[in-house]
């Protein structure tokens, strides 16, 4: 129950210190996202005036998706039927600035770079890891792609 006030705190805070304009996260603030079940991770979203964008559904998973007001972000929140150390909040920007703050923000946070690959679109990507905690950045294929950052549980 205690976690659960803290949680609610923090989101508190998240919420009143937010911008009406298009809005990036923190990492700490992505983090927070995930542990939310998705009811309660949608009414957050949803005061931060970010708009409903789409929902994709399968066996596996549902992810909704949102936009920031001015439509440079967009966020989505995976739940995966199974393994629920899968489920991640993906967040998309376009900025290198952006890119390079949240490197810098990981490395300092203590993650360790711990591998580098191919998504399945062709995406190169590279995995952080600090105890249990993953982000995964995914580079855009061109420079019309959005940066993403992935915030697994």
């Amino acid at each position: 129950m205690k976690t659960y006030v803290n949680l609610l705190l923090f989101l508190f805070f998240i919420v009143f210190q937010s911008h009406v304009c298009g809005q990036a996260f923190k990492l700490e603030e992505l983090s927070a996202f995930n542990r939310l079940d998705m009811a309660s991770f949608k009414t957050e979203i949803k005061k931060q005036k970010y708009t409903f964008y789409d929902k994709t559904e399968s066996p596996a998973f549902i992810l909704y998706e949102y936009d920031s007001p001015d439509y440079t972000y967009k966020i989505g929140k995976f739940e995966y039927t199974g393994d629920k150390s899968q489920d991640n909040i993906e967040f998309e920007f376009k900025d290198k600035k952006e890119h390079d703050a949240y490197i810098k923000t990981i490395l300092a946070a203590g993650y360790k770079q711990t591998g580098k690959g191919k998504i399945l679109t062709g995406e190169n990507y590279v995995d952080y890891l600090k105890d249990k905690a993953q982000v995964r950045m995914v580079y855009p294929k061109t420079a019309k792609d959005n940066y993403t950052i992935l915030v697994f549980k």
